[in-house]
């Protein structure tokens, strides 16, 4: 057989002749074993059972590339094996088409038409019969109800037929013959399939064949030819027509037409999409379509084979230019749906028997979408990002199909409108030959009868669209086609390039985004799992912020990845893929328009402008290939004919082998197109352009995922014990690769807070890459589950191992000894973390409480330890999960533990920033000096804890324990503490070393040094002081309880700025580095993404902050006081102020500048002099200089105070203030603040006014 026959195979499948079924009456038990393996009921009666099926015959019996699969058509050829009815049954032929993809990608496609025959064998008919009793006889054993007037069978049907019952009350006797069986009065009907396999998908004109073929047995009359000359002629004398070309071919009774897109068009694709539209609606398509996209596990579930097919070709085609690079299983057979526990994405098909099946089904934990056909329900257990411009796409969409007469939100019950639609369709097409573009009718008729069209049309209306007809529309045009099917590919068309238009404006700059490797093609491939190959982060921050959401997901999908590595190993048009491609020449197109009007990376939805139709119509109208008609065949006389009704053995002698050296060879050698070479051809249908290119794609692909498609074949125990392997292997290569791009993001980033280099990212990007993590910790733990619970196999577990530990924990429990110190270390507690989130009202489900358990170990470091202590109970392991099970691989679950462990490197905030609004319990500590701390001390303390989300307000601690425990909203990562006391009593002196305070829930540690006296006439004589805090490590924490003396680094900003006491003296070029690198910490914090920003209270009072940098400036060169006499940079502040304003009131310089310069700098100071607040004078420094940052008049400030006279009484001539080129070089730094909006956190500023 020639690979360039448009159909490669045909075979038959049913029981070979009704006589493989059974020889005798003794096999009737052996029948029962016959049944397919799956759900499938004994309880059942015999006509509702299935049995297995086997092929019958194949022509021709081998093709050299596609081997023939017989294992895998069976299947999906009768995917629930073979069935029996009655004349009281329905026995219309059913059509469905099926895929069959093989391991490397490359796809087959089935199309199947399946018919009944009647059973001539008398031992079959009488093994149903013995099946019948056998099956009452246990039926009344089971219900022993022999009181009933209904016999045991007709009581099952009552309750367990899920056919719907057709008429509101049936005649008794009409209750007990149906679905039963009698052989005097009954005939019995076999099913029987036919079936097509083509290296394209062609079902339209499929289906029009094989209709055909049955129609030639069935009809009365006999067809002009055998059955042979028609099957020969499509396997060897119907060639495949090439890119941008329309072929006719006869079938037994009339013409049939095929076409194939250009390569400048869309990719090949000739199902339905109005019957998709119809059956869920615009918007459930786009939930489905963003699940697809998002590559989630989707289940497709109907009572219809080809419109599972239906809708998973129509998902997929609308992913363009993207692929679906996991498993694919349209129509999952009976005997696979261990399939259904694979612990990877998928997108498979599952046949109802009715809608009472519906409410059996089990489903994986892991499986994010069920979508049943047949009721229009739609379950999305995890909440969906919105795809960018939803309402704006599906009002585009909307309005392509009510051009068609398409009811946006489907119709799939109304028979009576899909009739009138069908009519109103075939009168009404027009088209307009100007543009390319189909006219807009919408029969008034029509509307009249759907209120929904009604006002659609009215909302099209107002968008501008015409939907009046065209009066030079041209009718004339005549279609070799059927115009319903023109119409079909017309409506394809326009939906295909709506979505397409999408993709195109979301991605029309992606090139510039893409990383080109450095090195050659093999090295960048042995280490293409720890490269990037798309700069996300850039690429993220030039989107609409309503894009991100859902964006970020999509960038980390396979399909993603799998389409930058192909634009990566493509260097020019000819090596691209057809998608790639076709999708390259539409981006530079958009391009081309945008140079005129820019409108790229924006949010404005613009609608779809490149429909080109206008192609399609010409190949239908003038066909470019009539291919040879069939012939009479060199057969003997009396062969070829056939029993009317039974489809027959076909003779395989005349169908094994193509036409050789004969006349009708040389009549097709004047072809327009000749058939291509069978490599080449194989090659054009994969989109392969050489091997090893095609290797580096297929290999860069199964780097995020190595589950190879299901095989259909060979389902011996041995091979599903490999196939389950294979998932376990795929599943710790996702993990390792999942923990090892989280940690390069995590590491490569500059740290976005200052001065203790704490790298962290946060807002979308972390949020995606921790919801992934979460995603394949559910499929870990739902791989190889013995009993489904729940919609979290994670926290199912959990609760399983809560629940054993609760139990045997019978006060062995003991409070964790904090070894005497100030705040002992919380106990390290999975059922603790456990009790953490179950006390959160805001979480409600399963999911999300197993989501906000992973962020909390996350954030606690404890992920793989605690993970680690859940699986150590070994026997409910073994109780939870059969022995295939992940979890129960011991080698590969250590080795997953070992990558969870690298998460430890780094610190995330991921709960903490998530859950905003939660209550939290806080715990303080305030700890006194020892050496002159307050164990005489009367007054009565309080503090004020502040966070990047909230503050607490006072909070008056006890004296005698100094430390307190409350509950609050979230406050977020922790920045200061407000403290001081009332100064009440005879001692109201207190020497504080440091405030700490943690999170009892993550346990976070956040030490705020102090190492300052608050009290009158000591110190600074400050009653009250802002301490700028720090997360502790647990190395830090430990330390720190071994030895609590006063810290190495006090709280910038709060140190002792005595003259007398004052540290190492820095020269001047050290004072200006420290200005410099505080300077730039605020610059850089200002250039981060708004979402990734860290702390400005740290970078402006923190260690080596601002202020300190600028404390450094005024104390160098500070001449010394007298003794016993202690002199703070704000007593020299206070000095210039009196100058300034009696210089201004003596107006000694008329410059204007100068004097809104001092009027600005004596209200500041005025304002914190004045305020209530108790803070001492460092304090009042620390808050000019935050003041001045805001409002940008630092610089303005330290101008005018080296040109004060009081800076020539108070420093020395050396002093950094007095040298006037530094003095210009600060200033200079200083200015640069000026371009940023600095706002400072309330606790800085509270009590001015300004």
């Amino acid at each position: 057989m020639l690979l360039t026959a448009l159909y490669d195979a045909i075979q038959t499948s049913s029981q070979d002749n009704h006589a493989d079924l059974l020889f005798s009456l003794e096999l009737c038990l052996a029948l029962k074993a016959c049944f397919c393996s799956d759900c499938e009921n004994f309880e059942q009666s015999p006509l509702r059972r299935t049995f297995k099926s086997k092929v019958l015959a194949h022509y021709p019996d081998n093709v050299e590339w596609n081997p023939f699969d017989q294992d895998a058509v069976g299947m999906l050829c009768m995917p629930k094996g073979l069935s029996f009815r009655t004349q009281v049954d329905s026995r219309e032929p059913q059509f469905h088409s099926f895929i069959i993809t093989r391991e490397d990608g490359s796809r087959t496609y089935g199309f199947a038409l399946t018919f009944f025959e009647e059973v001539t064998s008398k031992q079959i008919c009488s093994a149903m019969q013995t099946l019948y009793h056998m099956h009452n006889a246990e039926q009344y054993d089971i219900l022993h109800t022999p009181t009933s007037p209904q016999g045991p069978e007709d009581q099952r049907h009552q309750h367990t037929q899920p056919r719907p019952v057709l008429h509101a009350a049936p005649a008794i006797s009409r209750l007990q013959r149906f679905n039963s069986y009698d052989i005097s009065r009954d005939t019995l009907y076999v099913s029987k399939c036919i079936c097509l396999i083509t290296p394209m998908a062609f079902p339209q004109a499929c289906k029009k064949v094989l209709q055909q073929l049955h129609q030639a047995v069935t009809s009365p009359q006999p067809p002009p030819l055998p059955l042979e000359s028609y099957i020969y002629n499509i396997l060897y004398e119907v060639p495949q027509p090439p890119s941008g070309r329309s072929l006719k071919f006869s079938g037994v009774y009339g013409p049939v037409v095929c076409q194939r897109p250009s390569t400048s068009e869309l990719p090949l694709f000739d199902f339905a999409i109005s019957e998709m539209i119809n059956l869920l609606g615009v918007e459930n398509v786009l939930q489905l379509f963003t699940c697809a996209l998002l590559e989630m596990q989707i289940l497709l579930y109907s009572q219809h084979y080809q419109r599972l097919m239906t809708v998973a070709e129509s998902i997929t085609a609308l992913m363009f230019p993207f692929q679906w690079q996991h498993v694919y299983v349209p129509i999952l057979p009976a005997s696979l749906l261990h399939f259904l526990d694979a612990p990877v994405p998928y997108l498979m098909g599952l046949h109802s028997n009715g809608q009472d099946d519906r409410t059996k089904l089990e489903l994986p934990q892991e499986v994010q979408t069920h979508h049943t056909l047949v009721s229009f329900y739609l379950f999305i257990y995890l909440e969906l990002p919105q795809f960018p411009n939803k309402l704006e796409f599906i009002q585009e969409i909307s309005e392509v199909l009510m051009s068609f007469g398409v009811a946006p939100e489907g119709n799939i019950h109304s028979s009576d409108s899909q009739a009138k639609y069908c009519a109103f369709r075939s009168v009404d097409m027009v088209s307009d030959k100007r543009n390319g573009n189909l006219a807009s009718p919408l029969n008034s008729f029509l509307l009249r009868e759907n209120e929904t069209i009604a006002r659609l049309q009215a909302l099209v209306k107002r968008t501008g669209v015409s939907l009046e007809k065209d009066a030079s529309s041209n009718k004339d045009v005549r279609f070799q086609c059927d115009e319903e099917e023109l119409k079909m590919h017309q409506l394809n068309i326009q939906v295909r390039e709506v979505f397409a238009n999408r993709f195109t404006q979301m991605f029309a700059d992606y090139e510039v985004f893409v990383i080109q490797p450095s090195q050659d093609k093999e090295s960048w491939f042995t280490n293409r799992d720890q490269m990037q190959n798309f700069d996300k982060a850039s690429f993220l921050s030039d989107q609409p912020e309503p894009y991100l959401p859902f964006l970020s997901r999509f960038l980390e999908t396979q399909m993603f990845a799998s389409f930058i590595d192909s634009k990566i190993l493509c260097h020019d048009d000819e090596e691209k893929e057809h998608t790639l491609r076709v999708f390259d020449s539409r981006v530079d197109k958009i391009r081309m328009l945008n140079v005129r009007t820019p409108t790229l990376r924006t949010s404005m939805y613009q609608k779809c402008t490149n429909i080109e139709e206008a192609a399609i119509e010409m190949r239908v109208s003038k066909i470019d290939h009539t291919a040879l008609h069939p012939h009479l065949l060199d057969m003997k006389i009396g062969q070829g004919r056939y029993e009317q009704g039974f489809f027959p053995r076909l003779q395989s002698d005349v169908l094994s082998t193509g036409p050789t050296s004969n006349k009708w060879t040389k009549r097709s050698a004047p072809a327009q197109w000749r058939r291509r070479d069978r490599q080449k051809q194989h090659a054009e249908h994969l989109y392969l352009d050489n091997d090893q290119r095609e290797k580096y794609i297929q290999e860069a692909r199964n780097l995020g995922t190595t589950i190879r498609q299901p095989k259909l074949s060979n389902l011996s125990p041995s091979v599903i014990a490999q196939t389950n392997w294979k998932f376990v292997e795929g599943l710790l290569k996702e993990c390792r690769n999942k923990t090892k791009r989280m940690l390069v993001e995590k590491m490569g980033r500059e740290a976005v807070e200052l001065g203790h280099g704490e790298v962290s990212i946060t807002g979308v990007e972390e949020n995606t890459l921790i919801a992934s993590l979460c995603d394949l910790l559910e499929r870990i733990w739902s791989h190889g589950l013995q009993v489904k619970q729940g919609k979290s196999a994670l926290w199912s577990h959990l609760l399983h191992y809560q629940e054993n530990k609760e139990k045997n924990a019978t006060g062995l429990g003991r409070k964790s000894d904090g070894g005497g110190s100030a705040m002992p270390p919380l106990k390290v507690s999975l059922i603790q973390d456990m009790r953490h989130i179950q006390n959160i009202s805001e979480i409600k489900t399963d999911v999300g409480k197993a989501r906000a358990w992973v962020r909390l170990s996350m954030e606690k470091k404890l992920l793989s330890r605690h993970l680690k202590q859940l699986l150590s109970d070994h026997e409910l392991t073994k109780k939870l999960y059969k022995r295939y099970a992940f979890l129960r691989c011991d080698d590969e679950k250590e080795q997953f533990l070992y990558h969870l462990l690298s998460f430890n490197a780094v610190d995330y905030f991921c709960f903490t920033n998530v859950f905003t609004t939660i209550m939290i319990p806080y715990h303080v500590v305030v700890v006194p000096s020892k050496k002159l701390g307050g164990s005489m001390f009367t007054a009565n303390p309080w503090v004020c804890v502040s966070g990047e989300l909230a503050e607490t307000g006072v909070l008056q601690v006890p004296r005698n324990t100094l430390e307190i425990t409350f509950e609050c909203q979230n406050l977020g990562k922790l920045t200061t503490v407000q403290m001081g006391h009332d100064n009440t009593g005879l001692y109201a002196k207190w020497l504080v070393e440091c405030v700490m305070v943690r999170n009892e829930i993550t346990g976070h540690t956040y030490k705020f040094p102090c190492g300052r006296w608050l009290g009158k006439g000591v110190d600074d004589g400050s009653l009250e002081r802002i301490l700028v805090g720090e997360l502790m490590t647990p190395s830090t924490e430990n330390e720190e309880r071994m030895c609590r003396t006063p810290p190495m680094q006090q709280s910038p900003g709060m140190m002792r700025r005595f003259v007398t006491i004052s540290p190492n003296k820095l020269n001047t070029g050290q004072i200006q580095e420290g200005v410099g690198e505080a300077i730039n910490g605020i610059v850089k914090h200002f250039h981060k993404p708004e979402k990734e920003r860290g702390s400005l209270t740290l970078l402006l009072c923190g260690e080596y902050g601002l202020v300190w940098a600028l404390e450094q400036v005024f104390q160098h060169g500070f001449k010394s006081p007298r003794l016993f006499k202690n002199v703070f940079i704000w007593d020299f502040l206070e000095k210039a102020q009196v100058y300034f304003e009696s210089a201004e009131q003596r107006e000694v310089t008329p410059d204007e500048n100068w004097q809104t310069r001092v009027r600005h700098f004596c209200r500041f100071m005025r304002a914190i002099n004045n305020t209530s607040r108790n803070i001492g004078k460092d304090g009042k420094f620390q808050m000019l200089v935050c003041l001045g940052a805001r409002d940008h008049l630092l610089h303005h400030w330290i101008a005018l105070l080296a040109d004060c006279p009081i800076t020539a009484q108070m420093y020395e001539d050396t002093a950094l203030i007095k040298d006037r080129s530094l003095v210009n070089s600060l200033i200079r730094v200083l200015q640069t603040l000026q371009e940023f909006n600095i706002t400072l956190e309330a606790s800085l500023v509270k009590g001015v006014g300004i």
